[in-house]
């Protein structure tokens, strides 16, 4: 906070969401004689309407210029393609739905600060989550020129005391409103509060940013071509707009809500909500395939390197060079990941129906699974089991093992 005082009319670019964190500290910049620009930089889940009064609010609250800024396209292409082709969920359970979006938000807003020539640049990350290294690193490594200022970082200022701050300057912030931190993105939802803070209270039914709307399943076929959702119930559009219009689909039956529990960055465990329909129905689909039309050690591999892709991605060190080696591989692995899924919508959950797949292993003439097999004699089998044992059956004569 001392270190600010120095520094009146310096520019200043916040990465701004227009939520109580950002808001706090565009309010706290200017008291302390900065000139504000704040920056919204769009990863999906907004509406035109929600950016309008963002923008509204950014400048009712005295930002010197807002910008939004749309990069959905680009990061889908540059990042989700890859989570989706390593089938990555964190600790199998989370689709990394913040934790990729923060490292795209942070190279956006370190590019705009750059290319406006700030000396310094300010997030509202707290000092005990991981939002703030990820931030950090991506700045750091950027532009290690500009300085990075965190208000509440370095106050160690709860919610209510950043609600309580609002009032005190005039600024109607519900403390109501405060309770859930929640960060819309098009990779999910992530929701915070004081659930959370615990080891066994759930969130209620209206922390949850989607209600449940539909009760009655539904069928929904997802196309994929090379590894990409191209299609929804045989219509065709680019992933990333495909990817919206499931999340709507889906949504509606409340389904992709659950409670991640894993380790920071920093060393201590974390706890987090989160809805992502979308996200999840499309890996658990996108697996199913794979399950179908890639070897046994293509798999294993996919599965070891996805999950060091998800680890790091998750970590902050996206920019770390052996992330590209692995996207190489997870993009070659893919070439025969094509087919349709069928899925079926329900309240609060789904399931995986079957696919269709010219590359499908299953469709050969050598054999059923439990039933016959066509390519080979009773003799062969036999053969091939006892040469498989070979190994164990010596180890087991050499050392007398008994497993009574």
């Amino acid at each position: 906070m001392n270190k600010t005082q120095n520094n009146h009319s310096k520019i200043v670019v916040l990465a701004y969401s227009g939520g109580l964190d950002t808001s706090f500290c565009l309010t706290y910049l200017i008291q302390n004689g900065f000139e504000v620009h704040t920056v919204l930089i769009n990863t999906g889940g907004f509406t035109t309407a929600e950016l309008e009064t963002i923008t509204a609010r950014a400048y009712a609250l005295g930002s010197t210029q807002h910008t939004n800024l749309d990069i959905v396209e680009k990061y889908y292409n540059k990042a989700i393609k890859y989570l989706i082709f390593g089938n990555v969920l964190k600790n199998n359970t989370y689709p990394l739905s913040v934790s990729a979006e923060r490292v795209f938000q942070a190279l956006e807003v370190i590019k705009y600060a750059k290319a406006n020539g700030a000396a310094a640049i300010a997030h509202g990350s707290t000092g005990a989550g991981n939002d703030q290294i990820r931030f950090d690193l991506i700045f750091q490594t950027i532009a290690p020129e500009i300085e990075i200022i965190t208000p509440i970082r370095d106050q160690q200022l709860s919610r209510q005391q950043e609600v309580e701050f609002l009032q005190q300057n005039g600024i109607n912030y519900s403390w109501e409103k405060a309770q859930y931190s929640i960060n819309k993105g098009i990779w999910g939802t992530s929701v915070g509060g004081k659930e959370t803070l615990t080891s066994h209270l759930p969130l209620p039914e209206e922390a949850y940013p989607s209600p449940l709307q539909k009760t009655v399943p539904e069928k929904v076929i997802l196309e994929f071509e090379k590894g990409e959702l191209v299609g929804i119930n045989h219509q065709k559009d680019i992933p990333a707009n495909n990817i919206l219009k499931l999340e709507a689909l889906a949504s509606a039956f409340a389904i992709g809500r659950d409670i991640h529990v894993g380790d920071t960055i920093i060393g201590i465990k974390g706890r987090v909500g989160f809805e992502a329909a979308a996200p999840l129905l499309i890996i658990k689909a996108h697996h199913l395939l794979e399950k179908h039309v890639l070897t046994k050690w293509q798999q294993y591999w996919k599965e070891q390197l996805g999950n060091w892709y998800g680890m790091l991605f998750h970590e902050g060190q996206f920019l770390d060079p052996v992330m590209r080696n692995i996207e190489t591989f997870l993009t070659d692995s893919q070439k025969t990941v094509s087919g349709k899924v069928t899925v079926t919508l329900k309240p609060y959950h789904f399931s995986l129906d079957g696919v269709e797949s010219a590359h499908d292993l299953m469709n050969s003439r050598f054999g059923q699974y439990g039933e016959m097999n066509n390519a080979w004699t009773a003799e062969e089998a036999k053969g091939f089991i006892k040469i498989l044992g070979n190994a164990q059956t010596i180890y087991s004569h050499v050392n007398y093992l008994d497993y009574d």
